[in-house]
């Protein structure tokens, strides 16, 4: 791939698993960043298991296995076995982090202290070193002893009370969105966390919480209670402040409409053929449809009703009016728009087996993300990584495996 890795040459410890924090190192591999996934031997990431579906395994491959969600947030990385247990695997994890520039965990609070894999362990030994710990409710604070979850985070944080039908009970999005904005808020704040200490040599604690994250998310809807004064509630697929904008349902299926302004919503209305609609002094500002909603959607429900979607969206765009079909996942990956942005990225298995990739979404013009690796097996690099990070010898790494100390791949 053309292109600079822009990260090349930094160094990233990752002691994470399941989904925040792992979404958070592979963005920075995508990057050119070394990271070294430390897994626990024989079982790995707890998402190595969360499957059906999974990769069918590689023969001879007695190992750990490799389900889809595992796939999503682990290419790019460098899998070392190292057992945490013993006191020789705490001493070789230490050795890694001095020669680490980041470090990302998400034990509970204090569990690693007991390991001397703590914030204040570590820097005492590499005072330049970016830490950043991720968990339920953050380091101190009234729930810090509490174990969280992305579905915790979601339901204390708000984001439940605002999700589903008006009349219907609180629902999740189908995705762990308090986890990967967690991620991304990580990798934020580790970049320039980075860029502090290599300016100044100075490292320092980065303390990114589920809840805090998840709060945060509420963006405008906070606002409005902060605000106003009064929590908004669920309004199914309406917006609370701007209307027409929602699904609809057309001849043969539904359709997101989504009228920013008044001259989108002029658009709409000369597409449906009511181009009255946009002039009545009832609809003819944001906050005239807003206070009339309940009269404003069921008349145009009924208009929509009338159409099928090709025949929507083959005047929508044309016109200027924010509009899509709403896509089952199989459509996500068959619209035209995946294969031209190269949404996809396909990586091919020793055996022949692809390994497919959702490719990181922003294009960089000098420095884009790269696709090096695919998500490793359990201990694929132990030997590798371990050789180029410490100089460790053949001899050395064949007695810490015997011992039980790290573990490479079958």
């Amino acid at each position: 791939m053309s292109g600079q890795a822009v990260l090349a040459g930094v160094k990233v410890l990752d002691l994470s698993r399941v989904l925040a924090g792992p979404w958070c190192t592979q963005i920075l591999a995508d990057f050119g960043a070394d990271v070294m996934k430390i897994e626990a031997p024989r079982v790995g990431d707890d998402t190595r298991s969360w499957g059906p579906p999974d990769l069918p395994r590689e023969e001879g491959w007695d190992g750990a296995g490799e389900s889809a969600y595992y796939l999503s947030c682990n290419r790019n990385k460098r899998s070392v076995a190292i057992n945490l247990a013993t006191a020789e695997g705490q001493a070789l994890v230490r050795r890694l982090a001095a020669q680490a520039d980041i470090l990302v965990e998400n034990f509970k609070v204090g569990g690693l202290k007991k390991y001397g894999l703590d914030y204040e362990s570590l820097r005492a030994v590499n005072s330049r070193l970016v830490y950043c710990s991720i968990t339920g409710f953050g380091q101190d604070g009234p729930y810090a002893d509490r174990p969280g979850y992305d579905f915790v985070a979601q339901a204390m944080g708000g984001m439940m009370s605002i999700t589903g039908e008006k009349e219907g009970p609180p629902i999740k999005p189908g995705v762990a969105m308090a986890d990967v904005s967690t991620g991304i808020y990580a990798t934020v704040s580790i970049l320039m966390a980075l860029r502090h200490a290599e300016k100044t040599g100075e490292g320092q604690l980065i303390d990114c919480s589920l809840l805090d994250t998840q709060i945060s998310m509420l963006a405008n809807q906070a606002l409005s209670y902060l605000v106003g004064g009064k929590p908004p509630g669920r309004l199914g697929n309406a917006h609370p402040t701007v209307v027409p904008y929602r699904v609809f349902d057309a001849a043969d299926g539904p359709i997101v409409v989504a009228v920013g302004n008044n001259g989108q919503y002029a658009a709409l209305c000369a597409v449906l053929g009511v181009p009255e609609l946009a002039t009545d002094p009832r609809f003819d500002t944001n906050a005239r449809r807003v206070i009339n909603r309940a009269v404003l959607e069921p008349l145009l429900q009924e208009i929509i009703g009338g159409f099928k979607v090709a025949d929507l969206m083959a005047q929508f765009p044309a016109r200027g009016v924010p509009a899509g079909p709403v896509n089952d996942i199989g459509q996500v990956f068959q619209d035209p728009f995946v294969e031209a942005r190269g949404t996809v990225h396909r990586f091919q298995r020793a055996d022949g087996v692809p390994v497919p990739s959702v490719a990181y979404p922003a294009k960089l013009s000098a420095t884009p993300a790269r696709f090096d690796r695919p998500p490793p097996r359990l201990g694929e690099h132990t030997m590798s990584a371990l050789a180029d990070w410490l100089g460790m010898g053949g001899n050395e790494l064949d007695l810490l495996e015997q011992a039980g100390i790290i573990a490479g791949h079958g």
